[in-house]
């Protein structure tokens, strides 16, 4: 797969602590998945969408697609550097990629993550094809990056 991203990414860092890693001191995969959505959900805080605000619109965000690429693993004390992308949407998909970094740029893993706009409507979960004004709005600011978004 090849990509051309021209953003810059939305950042944030993390130590991996006890709780993140497993009986031999190595991170957990579950944990990578939390810390994903962390980057993504402070990425929709820090444009003035919190994602309760979502949530109280009826619209949520599954992942309906996941890649993860392990080149090196995270340890207990490591600080990493989470850098994430929020790529042009494809369709109803939402995609995003997300590399886990050491402060000198080696890269613990690479993540693929494609999501989708769904609406709670009747007790059914309903494709959201076009957001509403505000969340396309957001959506461009997030695929701006963090320099456009202000």
């Amino acid at each position: 797969m090849t990509l051309e991203i021209t953003n810059e990414p939305w950042k944030l860092k993390k130590v991996a602590l006890p709780q993140h890693t497993d009986h031999g001191g190595v991170m957990w995969h579950g944990a990578y998945l939390a810390w994903l959505e962390e980057s993504r959900v402070c990425a929709l805080s820090s444009i003035g969408l919190p994602y309760k605000d979502l949530i109280d619109k009826g619209i949520e965000m599954p992942v309906v697609d996941l890649k993860i690429k392990y080149r090196k693993p995270i340890e207990v004390g490591d600080e990493i550097l989470l850098e994430s992308h929020c790529l042009q949407r494809r369709g109803v998909r939402w995609p995003w990629y997300s590399r886990f970094l050491q402060e000198e740029g080696d890269v613990y893993a690479e993540a693929f993550v494609d999501l989708v706009l769904v609406r709670l409507t009747s007790g059914k979960r309903m494709l959201v094809r076009n957001p509403p004004e505000d969340l396309q709005h957001a959506l461009t600011k997030l695929q701006s990056g963090p320099l456009q978004s202000s």
